[in-house]
């Protein structure tokens, strides 16, 4: 079995291509051991059905039931030892839990902080733990996984507040974390991917250059899918030619047409257009980082993720876009299981180094 998934993960990047457009360039990674377009991947289709209850979905939120619902338990890829270290990073709105993972080395290297995703309101450390030391091992880098507040609890901005707040800590302490200050990244999945880009946005608005490098997994920039001149959401946009109702299901999973997730996180005292809310509606992004911008085909966010990725470009920013065909919401944290979570980690990795050349 290990076998198979070493032969598709090095599939994913044989059988990729590539276009080029304004500037953008976009990789496309067909389904490894599939020739059906329109279509899940298989290892997609089979976790949905087999996991699928086929209860009508309550109209009640329970907070700790979605809390409960999020992550995956997936598997250590690693072929080397990761050191795991836990810390606390002082902060005047208390200490800040962290995990750095780090590989074997003497001499500094890069950092990446991470953070994880679940709509500003879930997720944990444990469910991106074997994602970052796997990244930590490709990368060649220390790799900080930050356990921000969340709401409702702790409503917007105090969840990026901590993230920038982590940022700024490993920046002053790079000599004693025996890191490169100057080979600095920010990454996250889903709305961890929303709060890094913003801490480049915050580190804009500083006059700041310090963050090297952003990689965006299916990021939140849109978080009420407001139409701009580049971006309206569409359920045309999405090419299934199979299993129709299924995929449908699974594209709409994140669509918000009640503003749960905006209530939740903004509470009614922050417009969801302000810029470290909805990135996408930024009006500066000309000295952001280099990005990596990672969606998934039958992901309601894919659409804009793409159109950030094109803001990025159209500003002069080294903007890469790679979309996993037949991928849903999270592949992420199916690591062990889905040979796209191994490959998306090499290629934030890969991304490091050459976007930053």
């Amino acid at each position: 079995m290990e076998s198979d998934d070493k032969y598709l993960v090095q599939h994913l990047q044989q059988s990729q291509y590539r276009t080029h457009a304004n500037h953008l360039e976009t990789i496309i990674k067909p389904i490894p051991d599939s020739d059906r377009t329109g279509d899940l991947d298989p290892r997609v289709f089979a976790t949905l059905t087999t996991n699928h209850s086929g209860d009508e979905p309550d109209d009640e939120f329970d907070l700790a039931v979605a809390r409960a619902s999020m992550g995956w338990p997936n598997r250590d890829q690693t072929t080397t030892a990761i050191k795991t270290e836990y810390v606390k990073i002082p902060s005047k709105d208390g200490n800040i839990p962290a995990r750095l993972y780090r590989p074997h080395h003497t001499e500094p290297v890069p950092a990446i902080l991470f953070f994880h995703g679940g709509g500003f309101f879930g997720g944990t450390l444990e469910t991106v733990e074997n994602p970052c030391k796997l990244l930590s091992e490709r990368a060649n880098a220390v790799v900080i996984s930050v356990d921000y507040r969340l709401a409702p609890e702790h409503p917007f901005p105090a969840g990026l507040n901590d993230c920038y707040r982590a940022f700024e800590w490993v920046y002053d302490h790079a000599g004693e974390l025996n890191i490169l200050q100057d080979r600095i990244a920010v990454a996250g999945d889903s709305a961890g991917g929303n709060l890094a880009t913003a801490c480049c946005l915050m580190e804009q608005e500083r006059g700041g250059e310090r963050i090297c490098y952003q990689a965006l997994v299916y990021p939140v920039v849109n978080l009420g899918s407001i139409p701009t001149d580049d971006f309206e959401w569409t359920l045309d946009a999405y090419d299934i030619s199979h299993h129709h109702d299924l995929i449908r299901g699974v594209v709409l999973a994140l669509a918000d047409p009640d503003s749960l997730l905006n209530d939740l996180y903004l509470q009614g005292k922050t417009d969801v257009t302000h810029p470290l809310v909805s990135p996408l509606l930024a009006e500066d992004v000309t000295t952001l980082p280099p990005a990596l911008i990672v969606t998934a085909e039958y992901d309601y966010l894919r659409l804009e993720g793409e159109a950030y990725a094109r803001k990025l470009s159209e500003a002069g920013i080294p903007t890469r876009l790679i979309q996993y065909r037949g991928m849903d919401h999270a592949f992420m944290d199916k690591l062990g299981d889905y040979p796209q979570a191994e490959d998306c980690m090499n290629e934030i990795a890969k991304g490091l180094k050459e976007l930053t050349k």
